[in-house]
């Protein structure tokens, strides 16, 4: 389902730090099965796989993702052996305004990729995930990337990987999922994601 021809033919950069983007990662077709199947998820936030119910082919798409073809790969145009670190695969089906603020992934983690669920022709100026070349200035960009279904984005976690995105608010699907630099690394962040799942589901019913 995962199209790795398409995320090997991409060209990989290794400044200000190791990334690269790819479209049709899916075909139209895929995206479609995938979109119909895509868990339901109670509101804003990343839930990680253990808090949500899903099948077909969803199910299918995660299991391209675990695959050691795609670690291989990834590993290769991002210069880093991903060999036998944990991975950690989290779900996002919505975004907050406040979302998308400018920041750089927690040391934890080693590689962070992204896989756009939304439907073609994103129109909103906001919600495009932008790497960018500081920790300040969202136009200080190398590359943006809009969240139209099939867009993909991996990058390698160091010390200026900085990225966020404008504000935006409304549905915004993707599967993120990371390589953990232990599996100590990976019980933190699913921990981390499941209580905030739990307080997001609470305040979903009482509102």
């Amino acid at each position: 389902m995962l199209n790795l021809s398409a995320l090997a033919a991409s060209s990989a950069f290794a400044e200000p730090f190791p990334y690269f983007t790819a479209r049709n990662a899916l075909d139209s077709a895929s995206l479609a099965a995938v979109s119909e199947t895509f868990p339901a998820i109670p509101g804003p936030g990343i839930f990680p796989l253990s808090e949500l119910k899903y099948g077909g082919a969803f199910a299918e798409l995660l299991a391209d993702i675990e695959s050691p073809a795609l670690e291989t790969l990834i590993g290769e145009k991002l210069g880093v052996d991903l060999t036998g670190l944990p991975l950690m695969i989290t779900v996002r089906g919505y975004c907050r305004a406040r979302d998308g603020r400018i920041h750089n992934d927690s040391k934890d983690k080693v590689a962070t990729c992204l896989l756009y669920l939304n439907e073609a022709g994103w129109d909103a100026d906001g919600g495009r995930l932008r790497l960018l070349r500081d920790g300040m200035d969202l136009d200080n960009r190398i590359a943006e990337i809009a969240p139209e279904g099939g867009n993909f984005v991996a990058f390698r976690r160091t010390e200026n990987s900085w990225h966020g995105h404008a504000s935006y608010e409304g549905p915004r699907r993707y599967i993120m999922f990371n390589w953990l630099a232990s599996d100590v690394a990976l019980a933190k962040n699913v921990g981390r994601h499941r209580i905030s799942a739990a307080f997001k589901r609470l305040g979903t019913r009482n509102g």
